[in-house]
């Protein structure tokens, strides 16, 4: 019986823990603004995100770290061509092109 209470409890927590800071935006309304340097760092937050979901995809392969791997290899590829072209498209497709000539043509 003390097992289902802790567990509504992490539930309840949880919901808190979300609702609360979303709620806090719409209940104190325009009047109040965030600090600028909470603003400043806030701009981050996507890439952070963004880079949170996939570098352990890149450094990881079958679970276990692997520097030399091929999505990383082909995730450096990408890096490079997004910094030296404004294609939107070469990055997807050289890094594609990178990742399935080491696994397929070099058996890696």
């Amino acid at each position: 019986m003390i097992e289902g209470v802790w567990l509504w409890i992490t539930f309840g927590l949880i919901a808190a823990a979300t609702i609360l800071p979303r709620g806090s935006f719409i209940l104190l309304g325009e009047g109040t603004r965030l600090p600028p340097a909470l603003q400043r760092a806030l701009r981050y937050a996507p890439a952070a995100a963004l880079s949170a979901l996939i570098v352990p995809d890149l450094l990881l392969d079958a679970g276990a770290f692997d520097p030399l791997n091929p999505k990383l290899v082909a995730g450096l590829v990408v890096i490079v061509a997004a910094a030296r072209s404004r294609n939107p498209w070469l990055p997807f497709i050289a890094g594609m092109g990178v990742l399935l000539l080491l696994r397929k043509g070099l058996g890696w």
